[in-house]
């Protein structure tokens, strides 16, 4: 090997041995009779000393070549560092060089390869591989290996087998646009890339292999933001025998053991919440816990007092932000422009100060006396000091709104720490949703969700109030996880897709495979899949998955380091039979 040790190895107990180290050129610094370099590697970074009268002149001179992020590789001996640097491990010795070797020069870098970078990130992400040299890029990286390592642990010790399941599968109608492959061999024909391996682990159910995993990737060619990729990796499990007791007792334990052994954190048992409850306290299906500041309705107290925008409205909510009650005008202004962005959608917000000494102040003082606030702060569990901030409206619109806004605050206040973890499992899915557009139903999960027993003679009668068997893992306000039971009976599963409009002929076409797979002995079913960039940023205590992720894409969906996607070579678009329309680029 070109090396005795790594750059993070060496230790006083090293100091009088003769060591040879691999490296890059960090930085040089050059005091004339004195040349020190900082030669780093994936380990960590030793410093090397070169004096004049000491070192072979040649040496030194071959040192004074050197450009930053240049390979070489050095030997020399390990001796105590006048100048201790105690923030890293190795700043107690340095190596005194008696031998130099340019391994490969390197041109200067577009950025600093540091923590503290001088590249933005699109210039990082074009040279990502430069940027994966930086500490603070492969610090999560290693955490992705540890968490994956410590998942695979924790399953293994519960009986899961991994297997692996097809990349090129069958595209489906429902969920998200899939990513299409053209067969050569089938002209015409296409395969589409998974979006889960949700119905081969099904599958894998019925073939008795009672508990499966697998950490795989999935696609899906989506709109995209910070913690979306159109390749995304997800932990996918699934179960036989089991009840969504079973279910949740098992995968909370598995991250309580990913906080334990990554984190160093004892987690206490989750709670857990309707999915009508969240919507109803928090306005979304995935609320942040870290923070108080609850939903409070006032359709009672607020309207039939003459202030038309409060009695016109169908729902009529309000938050409580503590100890903001002397925000000034131009604070309040700020909420007021924040909830009437296209993106959140209000029509404007009301506001009412409830003073230190109990008195109000608030935009609507002309309809409201002292009395009926009062009511409104009793109502929101505010208190003395607070300002509460009231938004009305459509029920679904408004709630949501509130929602932006109380995340808002929340960031305001500080309340949304990165070191403070809050999980909730969020229960009682709705099975299906209405689609306005479209004039039917959707599957909330996907079709093969099992509705709860006691709900599905509602499936012929009242879909909309059929309760899913499903759970969601949510996680500081992100949704990290999410599962099902599943439908096993081939009725029941028949029944859910014509509910969600497939005629018979096309759910035999789609899912024909699965539907005959229930008449040989499918067992009882169900699992869950946690997203495991997400769940690595968030023990990373970051807000894009993209660092977590050694290749990834950008907004657009765009490599920007190989450019890709691409344009392909017109021959082999003839092999897999697919014309270019006139005037399209080739």
């Amino acid at each position: 090997m070109l090396r005795t040790h790594t750059c993070g190895e060496l230790r006083p107990a090293h100091i009088g041995q003769l060591v040879t180290l691999s490296g890059w050129v960090q930085t040089i610094r050059d005091k004339g009779g004195l040349v020190w370099i900082d030669l780093r590697d994936r380990y960590g970074l030793t410093q090397l000393i070169m004096q004049e009268g000491v070192t072979d002149p040649a040496v030194l001179a071959a040192a004074r070549t050197l450009g930053r992020e240049f390979v070489v590789q050095t030997s020399g001996q390990v001796i105590e560092r006048q100048a201790k640097n105690d923030k890293i491990p190795t700043g107690h010795i340095e190596v005194r060089v008696a031998q130099l070797t340019v391994l490969n020069p390197a041109k200067l870098p577009p950025f600093l390869i540091d923590d503290e970078t001088d590249g933005g990130d699109d210039l990082r992400m074009r040279y990502r591989y430069l940027d994966l040299r930086r500490n603070v890029v492969r610090h999560n990286l290693e955490l992705r290996h540890r968490m994956a390592k410590a998942t695979r642990d924790y399953l293994d010790g519960q009986r899961f087998i991994e297997v692996e399941t097809p990349v090129l599968i069958k595209s489906t109608p429902e969920g998200a646009r899939d990513f299409v492959v053209p067969s050569r061999m089938n002209p015409g024909q296409f395969y589409a890339l998974p979006q889960s391996p949700q119905t081969f682990k099904q599958l894998l159910m019925v073939s008795g292999f009672d508990r499966y995993f697998q950490i795989v990737k999935c696609f899906r060619d989506e709109d995209l933001r910070a913690d979306r990729q159109p390749e995304f990796t997800q932990i996918d499990c699934e179960m036989s025998f089991v009840t969504q007791e079973d279910i949740l007792n098992t995968f909370e334990g598995l991250v309580k053991y990913l906080f334990k052994t990554i984190k160093g954190l004892e987690m206490s048992d989750f709670p857990r919440m309707t999915y009508a409850d969240a919507m109803r306290l928090y306005g979304n299906d995935k609320p942040d816990l870290r923070f108080g500041m609850t939903f409070g309705e006032l359709n009672a107290l607020a309207q039939g007092k003459g202030f038309s925008v409060f009695d016109s409205a169908e729902l009529v909510v309000g938050i409580a932000a503590p100890g903001c009650a002397e925000y000034t005008r131009k604070q309040i202004d700020e909420l007021t422009e924040f909830v009437k962005r296209p993106q959140i959608g209000a029509k404007g917000l009301v506001y009412v100060q409830y003073k230190t000494d109990g008195t109000f102040k608030s935009s609507v003082d002309k309809f409201y006396s002292p009395e009926d606030l009062l009511q409104w702060a009793v109502q929101l569990n505010a208190q003395p000091g607070d300002l509460m901030l009231v938004l009305a409206g459509p029920a679904g619109a408004t709630r949501k709104a509130l929602s932006e806004l109380r995340l808002e605050m929340g960031n305001r206040l500080g309340l949304r720490d990165k070191n403070v973890y809050k999980p909730l499992w969020v229960l009682d899915f709705p099975l299906v949703e209405w689609g306005e557009e479209e004039s039917r139903w959707f599957a909330m999960h996907h079709p093969f969700t099992s509705p709860k027993p006691e709900d599905v003679p509602l499936l012929a009668t009242d879909p909309g109030a059929v309760r899913a068997n499903a759970y969601d893992l949510v996680l500081n306000g992100v949704e990290v996880g999410g599962g099902s039971i599943r439908i096993h009976n081939r009725e029941v599963q028949a029944q859910m897709f014509r509910l969600l409009g497939f005629t018979d002929e096309e759910a035999r076409y789609q899912f024909g495979f699965l539907l005959d797979a229930f008449e040989y002995g499918a067992p009882p079913h169900g699992g869950i899949a946690f997203g495991f960039d997400r769940l690595c940023s968030l023990f990373g205590g970051a807000e894009t998955i993209r660092d977590f992720i050694a290749f990834p894409k950008n907004n657009s969906g765009r490599d920007v380091m190989i450019d890709s996607p691409s344009l392909i070579n017109p021959k082999q678009l003839d092999e897999l039979n697919i014309a270019v329309k006139p005037g399209v680029a080739q």
